[in-house]
């Protein structure tokens, strides 16, 4: 029996499924698909890594002993970065896929970046892949972005807290 989907002629590294299976298997993507202490598990530990440098760097600026309020949250500051970084990466990674996985046609190179090719997506492989982004990687970065905004409003607390410890100003 013959199928009724036509050969798809993008090498394989370069198919939207295949790059999506490629992600969902890697040890750092996949990350984001982990049960929540899973998820917040590696986020907790880079903060806290972050925090051997972010926190000499605060010392120095706020002495702990006489600046604590100020010594923590420019430190606690300094230490999402890591943090950040990982969370950014993690969601381009992602984007990436879900906009190859929703596009109706998919450029590829089938042998260097000079000889570019574009494919059009059969309806059915086209229906499978917005379900994949619809039940797989939306919750994906709509975790992300809560973690993003979790942060955010940290910082927005952080930027209250600094307010009514007056600042840089007791330096």
């Amino acid at each position: 029996m013959k199928s009724s989907v036509p050969v798809c002629p993008v090498p394989a590294e370069q198919q939207p499924i295949n790059e999506f299976q490629d992600l969902s298997g890697s040890w750092f993507f996949s990350w984001a698909m982990l049960d929540l202490q899973g998820y917040l598990k590696p986020i907790v530990i880079l903060w806290s890594l972050s925090w051997l440098l972010a926190g000499p760097v605060a010392a120095v600026s706020f002495h702990p002993n006489r600046h604590p309020l100020q010594f923590f949250l420019s430190g606690a500051v300094g230490a999402c970065v890591l943090p950040l970084l990982a969370l950014a990466r993690l969601g381009l990674g992602w984007w990436y896929v879900r906009d190859r996985l929703c596009q109706e046609t998919i450029f590829y190179e089938e042998s260097g970046w000079y000889d570019g090719q574009t494919w059009t997506k059969p309806a059915e492989v086209l229906q499978r892949d917005r379900l994949i982004v619809t039940y797989q990687i939306q919750p994906i970065l709509k975790r992300l972005a809560r973690t993003l905004a979790f942060f955010a409003v940290l910082f927005l607390l952080g930027w209250v807290g600094w307010g009514f410890a007056g600042g840089a100003g007791n330096n």
